[in-house]
């Protein structure tokens, strides 16, 4: 499989960027899957319903399913969290996995930046960025810099990177 990260600090534009490259990658006719590293402790579920309370119970894994869709929920309990290669190998085949988050890793990046946070670029000092999406000109840069809002040149760039193009 083939995969590309976007990351970037907080309210940097992530999240967008990765939601408009899936729509615009999905639209000229490839498969899509995403994994979002979450820093904080989350949950899908809520009190009192039925998944809930099997997960309250004890249960190692819940999958709910519907006609529409199916999720698996694991407890990690007192597991260590799961690296990014063993999440990818639960992931079904697909052309392109987008990874938001995972900064640290060595798969390719492109980073998103917004000048307003005021964060340095991760660009800087991590060899595996190999683009920047910015909301200004980052003049020197030694990696190409794209338009935060130029979806389709930053998924013409991914797309000869991982050699789908």
């Amino acid at each position: 499989m083939r995969i590309y990260g976007v990351v970037g600090y907080k309210n940097a534009g992530k999240t967008g960027l990765v939601e408009r490259l899936v729509t615009e990658i999905t639209g000229r006719g490839f498969s899509v899957s995403t994994i979002k590293h979450a820093h904080h402790q989350f949950d899908l579920d809520r009190p009192g319903k039925d998944s809930f309370r099997h997960r309250e119970a004890g249960a190692r894994e819940v999958l709910l399913a519907t006609g529409r869709r199916w999720v698996l929920m694991h407890e990690m309990r007192d597991e260590p969290e799961p690296t990014l290669d063993e999440l990818l190998s639960r992931l079904a085949p697909v052309d392109l996995v987008l990874i938001e988050g995972y900064k640290r890793d060595q798969h390719p990046k492109v980073e998103a930046h917004r000048a307003e946070t005021g964060n340095p670029l991760i660009a800087h000092e991590e060899q595996t960025v190999r683009a920047v999406a910015s909301d200004v000109p980052l003049p020197g840069l030694q990696v190409p810099v794209f338009d935060l809002d130029d979806t389709a040149a930053v998924a013409d760039f991914i797309l000869t990177q991982v050699g789908l193009v």
